[in-house]
């Protein structure tokens, strides 16, 4: 159950500070993040990125602070709801970035897929075990 907390809190803190950054400051995460400057500069899109990040992030920091199994498996689900699309059109669209830019890319988002989907398997685990047995 620890484990499927801190990685909780973990992806909790990853939302805040992405949310945070593109949020107030849109411009900075366009000029920094690999594969982002591809496209030319929309400040309305980089806030809303922002603000849903942080959506995400209450939701993911709710998880931990009420910390169940359904509260964990909603935070996980939506965290994967958003980046398995993301990382399938971030992996079709390395052209114009460095190879070392794509391998960045490649690396942390596919990171950002693994780990919610092992945190929500490992949250069956915690189901099973905190269900006491029928008594006789």
């Amino acid at each position: 159950m620890r484990v499927v907390r801190g990685g909780v809190a973990f992806l909790g803190v990853i939302e805040t500070a992405l949310g945070l950054w593109t949020l107030l400051l849109p411009r900075s995460f366009y000029d920094i993040v690999p594969g982002v400057n591809v496209l030319p500069f929309n400040e309305h899109l980089m806030k809303d990125y922002g603000a849903m990040n942080l959506a995400l992030a209450l939701v993911t920091w709710v998880a931990f602070v009420r910390f169940d199994v359904l509260m964990a498996r909603l935070a996980l689900g939506a965290y994967l709801v958003f980046a398995v699309p993301h990382l399938i059109y971030h992996q079709t669209h390395l052209d114009g970035l460095t190879p070392g830019e794509a391998l960045f890319n490649v690396i942390a988002l596919w990171v950002a897929v693994l780990l919610p989907a092992m945190l929500l398997v490992l949250t069956r685990q915690v189901a099973k075990s905190s269900v006491s047995p029928p008594s006789v």
